[in-house]
């Protein structure tokens, strides 16, 4: 598989160029500070990816930052904390200050001068907003779960931006869909034909931490352990060395 020889990228955005997992943790500290037993990083995130998960597939049109909250009381309850609703309230508010990862920002910068770039995001728009400028705004397409009326891996989500692209001249054969999450995004991209470029954040991890275990690992066309590799085999590709 050739980048060169797509149009448009797909981006998936909380945990391929927004450090969601840290946002997490510490948007989550005051919760899990009262936690009695002692709690790793993975154990957060795996119990944020399950009442996430869920809580996505039973209410999906619920905007992201109501269902955070929602996600919030229910870490609350799994870890026998007593919560507020406005402490729930303030978790959810607090995607906006989730930060990206270093290579974000110019990797897109860069890739925003050969590709048509788009949005395919489990978010609300005003969260997503916050995170739009930390990466310097540079989409031409936003499609959010907001948008969709349901959260990936439904495939309705893909579906909703395929038609979006399609208004503009972008069929499937014009996209790769470039994430991390093999639950969220590379399954389905399998299910709808699309070439898809895995950007392997959690490398140096064991595990799918925020995310759920996929079951059957997808199938990926190529992968990267940051945004920065993906460029620099853009570049190697152009003859940029």
């Amino acid at each position: 598989m050739k980048l060169t020889d797509y149009k448009a990228l797909t981006f998936d955005v909380y945990g391929t160029l927004i450090d969601w997992e840290s946002g997490m943790v510490t948007g989550l500290e005051p919760l899990t500070t009262q936690v009695s037993r002692g709690l790793s990083r993975d154990d957060i995130l795996e119990a944020h990816a399950f009442h996430e998960s869920t809580t996505q597939a039973q209410t999906p049109a619920k905007r992201y930052s109501d269902l955070l909250a929602l996600v919030y009381r229910r870490l609350a309850e799994e870890w026998g904390v007593a919560v507020s609703w406005e402490e729930c309230r303030t978790y959810g508010a607090s995607v906006k200050d989730w930060p990206a990862f270093p290579d974000s920002a110019e990797a897109l910068a860069y890739l925003r001068e050969h590709y048509t770039l788009v949005v395919l995001s489990n978010v609300d728009n005003a969260s997503f907003a916050a995170s739009d400028e930390r990466l310097g705004r540079p989409f031409h397409v936003v499609c959010t779960a907001e948008d969709a009326g349901s959260y990936k891996p439904s495939d309705a989500n893909f579906d909703y931006m395929l038609r979006v692209l399609e208004r503009k001249g972008i069929g499937k054969g014009d996209i790769l869909h470039t994430a991390e999450s093999m639950f969220h995004d590379h399954g389905p991209a399998n299910r709808h034909g699309l070439a898809n470029c895995h950007i392997f954040r959690r490398h140096d991890r064991p595990g799918f931490g925020a995310t759920m275990n996929p079951g059957d690992m997808p199938e990926v066309g190529a992968r990267f352990n940051s945004m920065a590799e993906m460029v620099a085999a853009h570049r190697e590709e152009m003859g940029g060395g």
